[in-house]
């Protein structure tokens, strides 16, 4: 193979681009964000790197890229890159999946444990200055369901086993979960109203499809414990949010973390933002230290597999969706 040509579409000035230095000299490297600049170098790209937010200039480039074999996302989400014409071909499409699933599943740890301790009324008497002793919960012993046992489900069902949690799972094979893992059962989804039931806190970490979108609605919530938890570090619109605020208004579950939303960033004034019962993080339970050198040292690694003609990794089924 001599002198690829890999179009990133992505800020030229990231400081995260610099580590694409480790690439061989034999690859042409053509950033920017202008369809115009990027026209006279389309045609001959055999890679794009598509940055976050690049789906509509992928596609406005699309009819003139000729020569592409792979796509990769930088994002573990690819809904917003799935256009028909790259589901159809036969072009390769990879992502992050799993770079970042440490730290969500560690969000969805703390989310847990924000509410089994009531962490937010400590901080309110902290504030108010008050003596305020009261009986807080274990994790130990309480169910946690996970909607989508991917990288991401999987890493958090772990460390909830680890800490006396049992826990279960909503996957379209759940024949696919590990006898000796931390799953004591799994559903497939047309079960799904058995298993929410039976939770203490309902994970989403479901990529957004057409089979996913609106999965968790009213019906779903209303199958919730009045006790129960939503934590959603998946997609927004897996879950209906109008029935979420609803029953968070009239106190029908005990509260929602949230760290992904329908519209974001979240509009002012949406009622997530007033109610006492949510915890709300701003998308970005999984911005560690160095989150996205990590996502580009993984494609590195994976374009050093493409150069030498091996398989690559984090292949997504363009059909399913993830």
């Amino acid at each position: 193979m001599s002198e690829p040509t890999l179009l990133v579409l992505n800020d030229p000035a990231a400081p995260c681009l610099a580590l694409l230095e480790q690439l061989p000299d034999q690859v042409r490297i053509v950033a920017g964000q202008d369809a115009g600049f990027l026209e006279t170098s389309v045609a001959g790209a055999e890679v794009v790197f598509a940055g976050l937010g690049a789906g509509p200039l992928l596609q406005e480039l699309w009819p003139r890229a000729a020569s592409l074999r792979w796509v990769h996302s930088l994002a573990a989400g690819v809904e917003g890159i799935l256009f028909p014409e790259l589901v159809e071909s036969p072009v390769i499409l990879t992502n992050a999946r799993g770079v970042f699933r440490r730290s969500l599943a560690e969000f969805v740890i703390a989310a847990a444990m924000f509410f089994a301790k009531d962490l937010r009324r400590m901080v309110r008497s902290q504030q108010a200055g008050e003596w305020d002793p009261f009986d807080i919960e274990e994790l130990h012993g309480r169910t946690m369901g996970i909607v989508g046992y991917g990288e991401i489900g999987h890493a958090a069902a772990e460390r909830a086993h680890a800490l006396g949690m049992q826990v279960l799972a909503l996957r379209r094979r759940p024949e696919l979960c590990d006898a000796a893992g931390p799953v004591a059962e799994a559903f497939a989804p047309e079960r799904r109203l058995e298993m929410i039931s039976r939770c203490d806190y309902l994970v989403i970490a479901a990529a957004l499809t057409p089979q996913t979108r609106g999965l968790i609605g009213a019906a779903e919530i209303a199958a919730m414990k009045p006790s129960a938890v939503l934590i959603n570090v998946g997609r927004g619109p897996v879950v209906e949010e109008a029935a979420l605020v609803e029953a968070l208004s009239e106190r029908r579950i005990r509260g929602a973390a949230l760290d992904v939303f329908e519209v974001e960033p979240l509009p002012a004034g949406h009622p997530f933002y007033s109610l006492d019962n949510v915890l709300l993080s701003p998308h970005c339970a999984d911005h560690t230290a160095g989150w996205l050198e990590m996502a580009m040292q993984f494609f590195i690694d994976n374009f050093q597999r493409y150069l030498a003609g091996q398989p690559l990794e984090n292949i997504v089924d363009k059909r399913q969706g993830y």
